[in-house]
Formats: C-alpha cells, structure tokens, sequence
C-alpha cells in the first residue's frame, strides 16, 4: 500500500488535463506538492486551485526534454521539501503521423517529451525516492503503449517505450529490494486538450491541415475522448494507493488490454478496419 496523506509529489504536465487532476487529487488526500508544467498560465491556476484546497504547492516552469532541466528542478525539489516521496511523470503531446509522411521533427519532439521526459523525471527523482524510504514512481503511458495503432507511430512508439520502461524498472528495484514502488498508468479516452493541441501545433508549424483533418479531429474528441480527467485521477491514485503496478483507466483501456491479449495477430486488422471507418473509409 502507498498512502498519499502527508507525501511530496511531483507532478509534471500539471498546467492541464490529467497533470491538473492528479494535482488537485493529490490535495485533497493530503499531499504537499511540486507541479511543473512549460504553459506558465495554466500552471499557476493549478497551483491556486490545489492551494484553495489546503496544499502547500512549490511550482516551476520545467521542460521534461531538457535534462539539465529536470535533474536541476529534483534538486531543489528535494532542497525545498527535505524528501521526495513520489513522482507522477505525466507531461506529454500527441503528434506524428505515418512512417512515410512523418518528419524527423514529428519523431524527435515526441520522443523526446513523452519517453525522453518520463527517464528524465525517473532517473533525476528515483535516487531521492529510495532515500525516502517510502517511494513510489508513476509513468503515464496510454492505452496506446498496449495497442499499436496507424497515423500515430511516433505517440505509440513513446508509448510503447514508457510501458517497457516503466516495467524494467520495476523488476530492478523488486530485485534491488529498493523502497519504491512502480506503476505504469494506461488511460484510454480522457477528455483532455492534448488531441487539439497537437493540432495547433501542426498549423503553427505550418504543416497543411485539412478540412477532412479537422473533422476527424473533431470526431475523435467528440466520441472518443469522453472520460472526464477528474475521474481519471481518482482511478490513478485509487491505483497508487492500492500499490498496483499497472492501472488501466476506463472500460476502453480494459477492453483493448483483452482484446490484446487474446487475439495479438488479428487486433491490428481489427484496428485497421475501425480507422479506416472512423475516417468516413470503406
């Protein structure tokens, strides 16, 4: 078991979404906190929100790419707090495309934030989490780090990678005898900004954006995304508490596990047709 009540949580990508609710969650168990996030803004109506709630907040501006970054802000993390208990590595970005239209560009700002982060934010706490000596790690995958899915090669890959690491991670620190649990965290449709904002970014960047790409966006917020992020974190943490090592969030991330898991040469087909449908296909 891993009570939340009186423990120094980090959480990164808490300016929104997921990141936000766990932050909040976290407050009203009990813990004190250190939310990161790069949008400043939504990052401080986090930290007032848990405030509001009782927490003490420290907040940083901290881009889970940059590794100096992130071992710098454990750091005085740690010096700010005197212990670290648990960190809720759970900033990322949806992005990419297919192998053939994506860019080296797509593959690197992904990676980097999705996988990349999560070792950073692991590697730069972990050493604080076994001096506690009551740690927990918590790397958000998806449930597109257990189903590969077409046009999000570089998200899955990322995802794919937070899963395996995550798991790797664990078998160390069970064989090391370490003081720190592990779970890795498989959402499925959470409605969270990070669909639109991997749009914005693709206009930003000045990359076309159709109209059919705007209706397909515009589907899959509508009737995929549909778990509020408020019930995300209190199955998350309901997890970490109950000590599990993999927490699947929502009746879709559960039935892509089983369909996995039982049928792993024909779920591509299946999940082939179902896009080609989503995307008004044959």
């Amino acid at each position: 078991m891993s009570s939340v009540r009186g423990k120094v949580a980090v959480v990164t990508g808490a300016g929104s979404g997921i990141g936000r609710q766990l932050a909040l969650e976290l407050a009203k168990r009990g813990a004190r906190l250190a939310l990161s996030d790069v949008d400043e803004p939504g990052l401080g109506e986090s930290a007032d929100r848990a405030r509001a709630l009782g927490a003490e907040v420290r907040t940083a501006r901290v881009d889970v790419s940059d590794r100096a970054a992130v071992e710098a802000y454990a750091a005085a993390v740690a010096e700010h707090f005197g212990v670290v208990h648990q960190v809720y590595n759970n900033a990322g970005v949806a992005g990419g495309s297919t192998v053939l239209d994506s860019t080296w560009a797509d593959y690197d700002r992904v990676l980097s934030i999705n996988l990349f982060g999560v070792v950073h934010g692991t590697k730069a706490f972990l050493p604080h989490l076994v001096a506690s000596g009551d740690g927990h790690v918590v790397n958000v995958s998806s449930l597109n780090g257990i189903m590969g899915q077409g046009g999000m090669t570089a998200y899955c890959t990322s995802k794919f990678g937070v899963r395996g690491f995550t798991e790797s991670l664990r078998a160390e620190l069970l064989a090391a005898g370490h003081p720190v649990q592990v779970s890795v965290v498989h959402p499925g449709g959470v409605r969270t900004n990070i669909a639109t904002a991997a749009l914005e970014h693709a206009k930003a960047q000045g990359q076309q954006v159709t109209a059919a790409d705007e209706a397909r966006h515009r589907r899959y917020n509508e009737q995929l995304l549909r778990m509020p992020p408020e019930q995300a974190a209190r199955i998350v943490l309901d997890g970490v508490e109950a000590g599990r090592p993999r927490i699947l969030v929502g009746n879709d991330a559960k039935a892509v596990d089983l369909l996995v898991r039982l049928v792993p040469r024909l779920y591509p087909v299946l999940v082939a047709r179902a896009e080609r449908r989503f995307s008004g296909g044959a």
